[in-house]
C-alpha cells in the first residue's frame, strides 16, 4: 500500500514522502496513529499544498533564527556555585542552569536547544553552542565561578 507520511518517521522517511509499506503496517499502525494517509489523488494534492505551507514556515523560522543569532553574539553567562577542593563543584552546571541564566539576560531559549555534552563540574570558562535552527547555531561563553 502506498502512503504519504504526515510526520517524520525515523525508519521510513520525512514528512510528505510517499512510500510503499505493507497493508497491515499502514492500516494497523501508521494511519491510526496519524502518521500517514493512504496515497489517493486527493490526499496527494492536499499534501502538496501542505508542503508549500511547511516550506514557507521553515523559511520564516530560518530567518528568525538568523536574527536571533545576532542577539547571541558575544553573550557571556556567569554562574556561581559552591566548590570543594581543587575547584570541583558541589553538583554541576546543567543546561537547565544555563537556560535560567540566559532568561535573566532576556534571551529566551529552550533547554533542548542548548548543546551541552555533559554537565560542567569544575570552575572555568566553557564554550556552549545554542542550536537555533538546523545548521544555525550561536556560541556563548559560560563562566563558572566560586560562590562567595
Amino acid at each position: 500500500m502506498k502512503v504519504i507520511l504526515k510526520e517524520d518517521v525515523e525508519t521510513l522517511g520525512k514528512r510528505g514522502d510517499t512510500i510503499k509499506v505493507t497493508d497491515g503496517y499502514a492500516r494497523n499502525y501508521l494511519i491510526p496513529k496519524g502518521l500517514a494517509l493512504e496515497a489517493t489523488s486527493i490526499s496527494v494534492k492536499a499534501i502538496e499544498h501542505e508542503k508549500k505551507l511547511i516550506a514557507k514556515r521553515a523559511e520564516k523560522e530560518r530567518k528568525n533564527a538568523e536574527a536571533m543569532m545576532a542577539s547571541f553574539a558575544g553573550v557571556e553567562v556567569t554562574i556561581a556555585r559552591k566548590t570543594a577542593d581543587q575547584e570541583k563543584l558541589f553538583g554541576s552546571v546543567t543546561s537547565k542552569d544555563i537556560e535560567k541564566a540566559l532568561e535573566e539576560k532576556g534571551l529566551k531559549v529552550e533547554r533542548k536547544q542548548i548543546a551541552l555534552d555533559e554537565p560542567i563540574k569544575q570552575l572555568g570558562e566553557y564554550p556552549v553552542k545554542i542550536k537555533l535552527y538546523p545548521g544555525i547555531a550561536a556560541d556563548i561563553t559560560v563562566k563558572v565561578v566560586e560562590e562567595a
